[in-house]
């Protein structure tokens, strides 16, 4: 127990030792830090500094605020600002099972995705159910989840891990499925999740055609004239109003699932049949 008038400057955090004392009221102040044989850590030179400018300072006005002169000088202002809203965690959606319209590119960017957050010091936690990718490589990510890459499972690891962002556009379309579920079911508002790069809505949009070539009308850019059908009849009528060759793409599959080019009638009929089934 310290006498009346003094108070702890500095305590071991190791063993809750003191190791500094100094009066709430004279400017007297000491430090003894451990091992006892060693003259203790060197960045805490700074304290002589004080100890000098506070001798000169009561020299003249008698007034010596030492508290704050050794917190100013302890106070550690970085050179290049830290932004606080850059997560320390990030979970990635990763590419699943490789199959058509959902290939090899998404593992390939998934990977260097990861490359990049670790050059940030970011830790990365990866869900990819295919052990046979770049991704899922022993030293990439931090973690690896080898679950299904379903809303219910996606949230187990948010739970355990509570990452402060996600990576959605390395998932393929499978991974943007996922996303958009989990953002309609509240899961990333529930766990403070934060939705990095694309943002969903911009997701959703580009997924439904019609309101994509809505939002390109209003920001005047020039777009290939498009059609929405809902039937195999209705396709055919929208070619014969565009011209031939069309493509054919189904909505809400940003990941090219269901899409082709046609050149003739029966061909587009196939493409239809598929991207409406």
């Amino acid at each position: 127990f310290l006498p009346s008038g003094w108070q702890a400057l500095f305590t071991n955090a190791n063993d809750q030792s003191n190791e500094g004392i100094i009066h709430t009221s004279l400017p007297y102040y000491s430090v003894q830090f451990h091992p006892e044989h060693n003259a203790g850590p060197q960045d805490l030179e700074c304290l002589f500094d004080v100890f000098v400018d506070a001798v000169k300072k009561f020299s003249t006005s008698n007034i010596v605020d030492i508290p704050e002169m050794i917190n100013s000088k302890l106070l550690y202002v970085p050179k290049v600002p830290y932004d606080l809203s850059i997560p320390k965690k990030v979970l990635i959606i990763g590419s699943g099972g490789l199959s058509i319209g959902q290939a090899g590119e998404f593992d390939y960017s998934g990977s260097q995705a990861i490359k990049a957050l670790q050059e940030e010091n970011i830790q990365t936690v990866l869900i990819n159910p295919n052990i046979a990718t770049v991704q899922t490589s022993k030293g990439l990510a931090d973690k690896v989840y080898f679950l299904p890459l379903i809303p219910e499972y996606v949230e187990q690891v948010i739970r355990a891990e509570r990452p402060g962002g996600v990576l959605l556009t390395f998932g393929g379309q499978t991974g943007l499925n996922c996303g958009v579920e989990l953002q309609r079911a509240g899961i990333f508002e529930k766990y403070g999740v934060r939705i990095l790069g694309t943002p969903i809505e911009a997701i959703i949009d580009t997924e439904d055609r019609r309101i994509f070539s809505e939002r390109i009308a209003v920001i005047g850019e020039k777009v290939a004239p498009s059609c929405a059908v809902y039937s195999v009849q209705e396709a055919i009528d929208a070619a014969e109003k565009l011209g031939y060759p069309v493509m054919a793409r189904a909505a809400f599959s940003l990941g090219g699932l269901g899409s082709g080019f046609a050149d003739n009638k029966e061909e587009l009929k196939t493409l239809a049949l598929q991207a409406l089934a």
